[in-house]
């Protein structure tokens, strides 16, 4: 390669020669690019030109970029704490090297003041040898440090980038971290990389909602992480997609339409029974691999994918972008299909009671919905309200009687909210009633059918209540016919567009920056939605309404956790460190937590206290 550089510029000969030198042979990555950027005509020594796109052009790129977008915005703000303290820049690029986004812990320009800004183009045939440009022409992982940018004017910059592939194998965009050489970290080209994986895997469950995704591993504790393969196949387990690291495990094997029998050395109906009873399944691939595999999604039983309400996206403050919200309303439209109980876990604020609305809507059921927040009833009068009484039976009870909350749902949907904090003498008279569903009220004798779609929700652990017998194990097993999880607020994958969809229901003129946005999510929002919905209506009555930015969201919230190395950060640490060596497991330790993956890989990476 030297010597064709040298037939082709002498001078960048010279300094290919000059980086052997310096620190060893440069990588063939690096000369490939620099034969590219001079077969093009560019010249090593002229000042970089990088052409910038304006704002409209700007915005239709934003939105065709989409849900990729968004991930990539979610692993920006991932990385900001992993990297901070280096004078670093994150961008993310669509496939044109067009820069989409950007995050800065300072400014960070060149000396000539043409600085790396949303909207610049930075291919190859534009900016010459860059992170940026070169990965999307390699279509490689690279790091492009100093003296290896073909420009010699890049020379005091180091950027460390990584291609994103939707699941065809096409590029979907390109992640890039960079520095000032004197501040590089070594680490950085790793940490890029693994957030490029986790937004390509993030694409296959996107892109393969409603079909079968399994994970695959080498050992059972690397399932749930950045080095799981994953494989989409359709009902008839006939291999739909498969990420690199599927593909790898594989040995290649993972062609589009390949039997799953062929690929993993089982029959799939069998694969599929062990999955639904057990989760995790041991098995040999046709190679001979010993491998893990678990369903991480399936689809909705006795629903076609096509017949999804659109009430999903169109109820006002409603987005469903993130997979496990999207597979939480799935589920839901199947099991009202079959007028299944369905227990809805989640944190306090999270959309539960939103979930059960749409349960509502996609039973197509004629009555009512009527929501019963079983922690706000007086527990004197709990069985009467819930099962009405006739008049007379107690005293202060109405004179004409009353049909009770459950009756009055008959032929709709009854939402029993917050269900773990039914006392216990009420919770038998429930049980009753969803063995026989009947209802009798209070003082009275005879007895009425109802009809009803029974939701129960809380965010209370039930089967640790059950277990402290402060919850009727036999209640619990009749609620969990299906259960569905929402993930909390702080974990969700479109947390920017659910910010923005909550905006749009309080002041539908007004708008709120990427900056705000991003400080937002660093916000733990113990309240989840009911937080998200208080703080914004208070930044709005703040500024008047408009656009609002950093400087508006900043006062009301808590100042940031401190920094890593801290005595806190420290014992935050320690604490995840143990719940992982219980658990064996990162997503079994997040979600045990409340936090996301990508924070307890920080926790696990950080230096120990000594």
């Amino acid at each position: 390669m030297q010597q064709e550089l040298c037939a082709a510029d002498p001078a960048l000969a010279r300094r290919a020669a000059a980086l052997v030198v310096e620190g060893g042979p440069p990588d063939t990555l690096i000369l490939d690019s620099w034969a590219r950027c001079a077969a093009a005509g560019l010249q090593a020594g002229a000042a970089v030109q990088v052409p910038v796109v304006d704002g409209g052009e700007l915005a239709r790129r934003r939105e065709r970029a989409g849900g990729v977008r968004r991930l990539a915005l979610a692993q920006m703000e991932a990385l900001v704490p992993q990297i901070a303290g280096s004078n670093f820049l994150l961008a993310f690029a669509d496939a044109d090297g067009v820069i989409l986004d950007l995050r800065t812990d300072s400014r960070f320009c060149m000396d000539d003041g043409d600085g790396i800004v949303t909207g610049s183009r930075w291919r190859e045939a534009d900016a010459g040898t860059n992170g940026l440009g070169t990965a999307l022409a390699s279509g490689q992982a690279v790091a492009v440090t100093g003296g290896e940018h073909f420009f010699e004017r890049l020379g005091r910059i180091s950027c460390t980038a990584a291609p994103v592939h939707d699941v065809d194998g096409s590029l979907a965009g390109v992640l890039d971290a960079s520095s000032y050489v004197a501040a590089r970290q070594r680490h950085t080209l790793a940490l890029v990389r693994i957030a490029a994986v986790q937004m390509e895997n993030a694409l296959l469950r996107q892109r393969m909602r409603g079909r079968w995704v399994v994970a695959l591993a080498t050992r059972p504790e690397f399932l749930g992480t950045a080095s799981e393969g994953l494989l989409a196949f359709d009902d008839a387990g006939r291999l739909l997609a498969a990420n690199a690291r599927a593909a790898q495990l594989l040995h290649g094997a993972a062609a589009a339409g390949t039997a799953c029998e062929a690929l993993l050395g089982e029959r799939w109906e069998a694969l599929v029974s062990r999955w639904r009873q057990d989760g995790a399944a041991p098995l040999r691939a046709a190679g001979g691999l010993a491998l893990h595999a678990a369903a991480v999604a399936r689809p909705p039983q006795a629903l076609p994918r096509a017949s999804r309400p659109a009430a999903v996206t169109a109820a006002p403050g409603v987005v469903a972008d993130d997979p496990a919200v999207a597979e939480a309303f799935r589920l839901v439209e199947a099991a009202v299909r079959i007028t299944a109980p369905i227990l809805i876990q989640g944190e306090t604020g999270c959309g539960k009671e939103l979930l059960a609305r749409h349960a509502h809507v996609a039973s197509g059921r004629r009555g009512h919905f009527v929501a019963v927040n079983c922690g706000a009833l007086p527990e004197g009068l709990l069985e009467a309200e819930l099962f009405g009484h006739v008049g007379g039976a107690y005293t202060g009870a109405r004179r004409e009687g009353s049909v009770g909350l459950v009756a009055s749902a008959d032929g709709g949907t009854l939402l029993l909210d917050e269900i773990g904090e039914l006392p216990l003498a009420q919770q038998a008279a429930l049980l009753r009633f969803l063995d026989d569903g009947l209802v009798r009220p209070v003082g009275g004798t005879a007895s009425r059918r109802v009809d009803v779609q029974l939701l129960a929700a809380t965010h209370v652990p039930l089967a640790e209540a059950a277990a402290a017998r402060r919850f009727r194990p036999d209640l619990l097993y009749r609620l969990d016919t299906v259960r569905v999880e929402l993930p909390p607020l702080r974990r969700r994958e479109d947390f920017c567009a659910a910010v923005r969809s909550v905006l749009a229901t309080l002041d539908g003129a007004s708008r709120i920056d990427d900056e705000a946005v991003a400080r937002l999510a660093r916000h733990d929002w113990p309240g989840n939605f009911r937080e998200l919905r208080s703080l914004l209506t208070r930044a709005l009555l703040r500024r008047g309404g408009g656009r609002l930015g950093l400087a508006d969201v900043e006062p009301l919230l808590p100042p940031l956790a401190p920094a890593a190395g801290s005595a806190l950060q420290q014992q935050a640490s320690e604490r995840v460190r143990r719940v992982f060596e219980r658990c064996g497991n990162v997503s079994r330790t997040a979600r045990e937590l409340g936090i996301s993956r990508t924070t307890v890989y920080r926790h696990l990476r950080a230096p120990l206290a000594r």
